[in-house]
C-alpha cells in the first residue's frame, strides 16, 4: 500500500488553568510525530498491511525524528531530504478534547514529481493520498497525478479531507476536481458538508457518494457513516473518556481502509474505525 502525505511533528498542547496572556500558564505538552496521512499509515501497518510512505522531510532533526518513528511503526518511508524545517503544527486542546491547530508546513510543499513516480513505479494494491498534498497548490497536481495514473491501473485509491479551514480557501470544486481519480472518500462532518455544500451530514454523504465509489464521514461524539451508492451504515462512537481529539479521525480512517481492504463490510470496518479512536482520545496526541 502506497500513501502520499506530509511529514509533521505534533506540539499538543492542553493548558490545566487559565491562560495568563502575559506570563507562565501550567500546561500537559506532548512532543510526538505527526502528520495526518502519517497517522493513517501507522493504523494501516497495526493490522498487519505493508505500508510504504512518500513524503518531503526537513534536513533538522524532527525530519530525522519523522522517519524514525514510521520505521519504528513498520512503515517504510520513501522520504526526500530538503534544505529547510520539517512541518510542525501546535495543537491546542480545549477542555471538551477538541482542539485548534497552528501549522508550519515547513518544506512539504517542496514534494517532487519525481518521487511520487518512483513510488508509483513499485507494487502497490491501493495509494492514499492526503487532502494536505491536494489542499496545497504547490503539490496539488503532483496528488492529483498519482491518483489518476493508480486508477488507470485499475487500482483503488482514496483521498482524505484533513482540514476544513484550508477547504474552504482553496473552495470544495478547486478539492473535488483534483480529487476525482479517487474512488474512496474520508471526510469529517465539516469537511463533507461543505464539500456537499448543503445544511446537513446524511444529505452531504449521499451527494458526495454520486461521485465517488464510497464514503467515510466521521461525526465526533455521533460516531461515523460509511455510504456506497444508495447504502448506508452507521456506527456509533465508542469513546467514554475524550481528553484530546488530535488524530483520532485520522486513526479512525487508516482501521476503517484496512478492514475494508481486507475484504470486511462496511459494517464491520466501522466497528473497528470507532475502537481505535477510542484509544486515541483517551491521550494526549495522536497515538492510542
Amino acid at each position: 500500500m502506497l500513501l502520499v502525505g506530509d511529514a509533521m511533528f505534533d506540539v499538543v498542547v492542553q493548558p490545566t488553568a487559565l491562560v495568563a496572556p502575559t506570563s507562565d500558564t501550567p500546561a500537559n505538552v506532548r512532543v510526538s510525530r505527526g502528520g495526518a496521512a502519517a497517522n493513517v499509515a501507522v493504523a494501516l501497518a497495526s493490522f498487519g498491511h505493508d505500508v510504504v510512505y512518500v513524503g518531503v522531510i526537513g534536513d533538522d532533526v524532527f525530519g530525522t525524528m519523522f522517519a524514525d518513528d514510521l520505521q519504528h511503526n513498520g512503515v517504510s518511508a520513501q522520504l526526500e531530504v530538503a534544505s529547510g524545517s520539517t512541518g510542525i503544527v501546535v495543537a491546542l486542546v480545549a477542555p471538551d478534547g477538541q482542539r485548534s491547530m497552528m501549522t508550519d508546513r515547513g518544506v512539504n510543499g517542496l514534494l517532487t514529481l519525481d518521487a511520487v513516480r518512483l513510488a508509483l513505479d513499485q507494487p502497490f494494491n491501493h495509494l492514499h493520498v492526503s487532502g494536505y498534498t491536494l489542499l496545497d497548490e504547490r503539490t496539488r497536481a503532483t496528488g492529483a497525478l498519482a491518483l489518476a495514473l493508480a486508477r488507470e491501473r485499475g487500482l483503488t485509491t482514496s483521498v482524505d479531507v484533513c482540514s476544513v479551514g484550508p477547504l474552504a480557501q482553496v473552495t470544495a470544486a478547486t478539492f473535488l476536481g483534483a480529487a476525482e481519480s479517487a474512488s474512496m472518500l474520508f471526510a469529517n462532518e465539516e469537511e463533507a458538508v461543505l464539500l456537499a455544500d448543503t445544511a446537513g451530514v446524511d444529505e452531504a454523504a449521499s451527494l458526495l457518494a454520486r461521485d465517488f465509489d464510497e464514503v467515510f464521514v466521521t461525526r465526533g461524539r455521533q460516531g461515523a457513516l460509511a455510504v456506497i451508492g444508495d447504502q448506508r451504515w452507521h456506527e456509533d462512537s465508542q469513546s467514554l473518556e475524550v481528553l484530546d481529539t488530535t488524530g483520532a479521525g485520522d486513526a479512525a480512517s487508516g482501521a476503517y481502509l484496512a478492514a475494508r481492504l481486507d475484504g470486511d463490510e462496511p459494517s464491520a470496518a466501522l466497528v473497528q474505525a470507532m475502537v481505535l479512536a477510542a484509544t486515541v482520545v483517551r491521550g494526549l496526541g495522536a497515538r492510542p
